[in-house]
C-alpha cells in the first residue's frame, strides 16, 4: 500500500503563505489522482484540491483563487501553495493517493494560522 508524508505544516500569521508537499512511496502517476483536504477542530473532513492523472484540477470553492494543486512527477511528491491565509484555515492538511475511486490518506501536517 502506498504510503504518503505530508510536510511544510506551522504557525503562520494571517495574509501569510505556505507550501505544503506529500512526498508518495509510489509512482504518483501511478494513482488515477491525488488530492488535498483539511480536518478542523469540530469540523468534518474538507476536500480542497485534486489533480488527476492527465492534469485536470479541480477546487473547491474555499481553496479557489487562493490555493494551487501541482506536482513534481520526478520527486513523486503533490504540493499544495497556499495564499492569503486566515485563522479559518487553521486546520490538519491531508493528502491523498486515489486508485479506482479508493483514497489512501497520509498522516497529515498541522497548519495554524494566528490572527
Amino acid at each position: 500500500q502506498v504510503q504518503l508524508v505530508e510536510s511544510g505544516g506551522g504557525v503562520v500569521a494571517t495574509g501569510e503563505s505556505l507550501t505544503l508537499a506529500c512526498k508518495a512511496s509510489e509512482p504518483i502517476l501511478s494513482a488515477d489522482a491525488m488530492g488535498w483536504a483539511r480536518d478542523a477542530p469540530g469540523k468534518e473532513r474538507e476536500w480542497l484540491a485534486h489533480l488527476s492523472r492527465l492534469g485536470v484540477i479541480q477546487y473547491s470553492s474555499a481553496a479557489e483563487g487562493r490555493f494551487a494543486i501541482t506536482r513534481d512527477v520526478g520527486k513523486e511528491t503533490v504540493f499544495l501553495k497556499m495564499t492569503n491565509l486566515t485563522p479559518a484555515d487553521t486546520a490538519a492538511y491531508l493528502c491523498y493517493y486515489q486508485v479506482v475511486g479508493k483514497n489512501t490518506w497520509g498522516q497529515g501536517t498541522q497548519v495554524t494560522v494566528s490572527s
